[in-house]
């Protein structure tokens, strides 16, 4: 087979073909000014020529496309919506964590350690009462450890029969009123001390309840959710969500069960207001909650313990809290020579308990 020349292998009115065929020593470029202009009308061949498709290489005479020069990496299309946003990022976060880090390590570097709360619900139910005047009808005594943390609880009966300092025998719930109506403000103080000389349990705080302020803190909080395990008067067995008036009644329920049973009800309510309060919906509600907080309770925990017992429990969460009741096994029922059901108290088995609650 005989291959054409190169001067018939291109020609002006045929175009370049770059077949090898052409050219054994293979495809062979003319030089810039021998080829016709682009428009020319026989510069052409068929789109499915493999040649145009493969192999042709137009060229623009005059320079009407210039070439772009790259460096071979193909650059992304995508753009941060902002300048220097993703490390505007970083740092919001950065801060964020360490605000956070800082309150918990100041929470706890700040912590009073293991601290016992005396809380107790005053219930005036009779209308000649004034100021704090009231029994102690809900007496709950808690240890709060923030480094642990850990949190346990211990409800007394209202009718145990015990000294009361300057005043005698009588029930434990008596302390705060007669306190109360000798000195206004000292009945917190003073049912403390009695629990410290019949429980040998000290505390320096106390959380006061006044239980006719409770209606508007749960309403304002978005109402409790209870969860009860057994049947009451009032609700069967189940989860049952409650407004403020029917907490409040929850509390108080007094048909078909005794003191015992009372006390359980109580810290179901307390459990579920604590609940309530760490659920992040809740927090929208702040403002009418921090209004209607104190007609509900006082305190006189200092502000610079609130972040290490707030930190605690957030830690424990309500569900973890150790709750225990004074069973009724560790008292014996007995009536006063004035006709007073009350209860007599098993000192052997309580300070058994005390001493497994609160290690003293």
């Amino acid at each position: 087979m005989t291959y054409p020349s190169k001067k018939s292998a291109f020609n002006q009115n045929e175009g370049y073909n770059p077949d090898p065929r052409f050219d054994p020593a293979g495809p062979t470029q003319p030089q810039l000014g021998q080829l016709p202009r682009p428009d020319f009308p026989q510069y052409s061949a068929p789109v499915s020529s493999p040649y145009v498709q493969t192999r042709l290489t137009p060229v623009d005479p005059k320079g009407y496309s210039q070439p772009i020069r790259t460096n071979g990496k193909r650059r992304s299309s995508f753009r941060l919506p902002w300048k220097g946003g993703c490390c505007a990022l970083v740092v919001v976060l950065g801060i964020f964590f360490c605000l956070a880090a800082a309150f918990v390590a100041a929470a706890l570097i700040l912590s009073p350690g293991k601290t016992n709360i005396l809380v107790l619900g005053i219930d005036r139910v009779d209308s000649v009462a004034v100021g704090d005047i009231g029994r102690s009808d809900t007496i709950v005594m808690a240890q709060i450890d923030p480094v642990q943390p850990h949190i346990a609880t211990l409800a007394i009966p209202r009718d145990l029969w015990v000294n009361i300092p300057g005043v005698g025998e009588n029930r434990i719930n008596t302390a705060h009123f007669f306190a109360e109506a000798d000195k206004p403000g000292s009945g917190p103080a003073a049912l403390a001390q009695t629990i410290q000389d019949n429980f040998a349990i000290p505390s320096t705080f106390y959380i006061r309840i006044h239980l006719e302020g409770i209606p508007a803190a749960i309403d304002a909080m978005g109402g409790v959710t209870i969860n009860l395990t057994e049947a009451t008067a009032l609700y069967p067995v189940g989860v049952h969500h409650l407004d403020g008036t029917e907490a409040l009644a929850f509390v108080r329920d007094r048909k078909g069960a005794d003191d015992f049973f009372r006390m359980a009800y109580g810290q179901i309510f307390i459990k579920a207001a604590a609940q309530q309060m760490l659920n992040p919906l809740t927090w929208l509600r702040l403002p009418f909650i921090l209004a209607a907080l104190p007609q509900a309770f006082d305190t006189n925990i200092p502000a610079t313990h609130m972040p290490a017992l707030g930190l605690a429990l957030l830690r424990v969460g309500p569900g973890n809290i150790e709750s225990h009741t004074l069973p009724r096994e560790d008292t014996t029922p007995y009536t006063t020579s004035a006709g007073a059901q009350v209860l007599l108290p098993k000192w052997n088995l309580i300070n058994a308990l005390v001493k497994q609650v609160f290690g003293n």
